[in-house]
């Protein structure tokens, strides 16, 4: 009888990840991202794509076809239709998508999620406020159980019932928070709306350097206004976001001067100067190191490839 049962939930599952594998190929029909639904996004990629640098935001991620790898300082995360990656903070991260192809293309969701709207669940469910000051990582990513999947199936399915979707896309966001605050990652997901420990002062240190990415960094200030000792914000800092406070604010700066330069047209030198460097020199140096090629060349790399991808549509 167990057997027969185990067999039964499995098929389940396999039918519930073809639909969904089926549900936004129909959605999205291009290589590309579409929000179909207020907070719900859908991505399709044809093949495997080079490293892209990035922000997190706190999101639920769910893929439904391929696999996708995420660097989060030193740290690497893997996962596919099998698991589902749970990201809490706004971080700088590097993403790469490992399967994809014009037979398969990599189809994936994201669902943000908003601090209250969690807050809110946690107390409904009565979920209890943990008064251990440990730290979990802001990323990390688990097995996608069976009930969780079927909620996130039927948040899809609602993209072909516009009308039930404005009454019915908020309770089963609501399940979906329920089911994350009940599986491992529980402790995770309450980073985003506990104001507690020590997770809450590295949001706020997070929040200031994204804020004030291009001012020379104050390490001793940020603890002292945190209530910390500075070996203690160093520590607390890289338990959740794997890299230290200097290594954020780099590579905050990098990712905006590449922005600068490839959306406004900005030479190296000027963008250099916009994000906070003193000396252009470094800057193309720590830009190699992080991008693998000089400011310049790795623009000109991504305009040829945007030029393809339009020709090719």
């Amino acid at each position: 009888m167990n057997d027969q049962q185990a067999r039964r939930e499995a098929d389940t599952a396999q039918a519930n990840r073809d639909e969904l594998t089926e549900r936004i190929s129909q959605t999205i029909r291009h290589d590309g991202t579409i929000e179909p639904l207020k907070g719900l996004h859908f991505n399709r990629t044809s093949s495997p794509v080079e490293p892209c640098h990035a922000v997190s935001i706190p999101a639920f991620c769910v893929i439904a076809q391929g696999s996708k790898e995420v660097l989060l300082g030193s740290d690497r995360y893997q996962y596919d239709p099998m698991h589902y990656l749970l990201a809490t903070a706004e971080l700088p991260i590097v993403s790469r998508i490992l399967q994809a192809s014009q037979e398969q293309p990599y189809l994936s969701l994201r669902l943000d999620l908003d601090p209250i709207l969690v807050g809110s669940v946690m107390v409904e469910a009565g979920y209890p406020s943990a008064q251990s000051r440990a730290n979990v990582k802001a990323i990390d990513v688990s097995p996608l159980d069976a009930p969780l999947l079927d909620a996130v199936v039927r948040l899809v399915r609602l993209l072909s019932t516009p009308a039930e979707a404005r009454v019915l896309m908020p309770l089963v966001t609501r399940e979906i928070i329920y089911r994350l605050l009940m599986g491992e990652q529980g402790s995770r997901l309450r980073h985003i709306a506990v104001l507690s420990g020590y997770t809450h002062h590295i949001a706020r240190a997070i929040e200031r350097l994204r804020k004030d990415f291009n001012q020379p960094l104050r390490i001793e200030n940020i603890a002292r206004d945190l209530g910390m000792s500075v070996s203690g914000f160093h520590h607390h800092f890289k338990s959740v976001t794997a890299m230290s406070p200097l290594q954020f604010q780099k590579q905050l700066r990098l990712q905006e001067a590449r922005r600068l330069m490839l959306g406004e047209n900005l030479d190296a030198t000027s963008a250099a100067y916009r994000v906070g460097y003193d000396d252009a020199s470094h800057f193309n140096r720590e830009y190699k190191r992080l991008f693998g090629a000089p400011p310049m060349r790795d623009v000109e790399r991504l305009r040829e490839a945007v030029r393809e991808t339009a020709s090719s549509i």
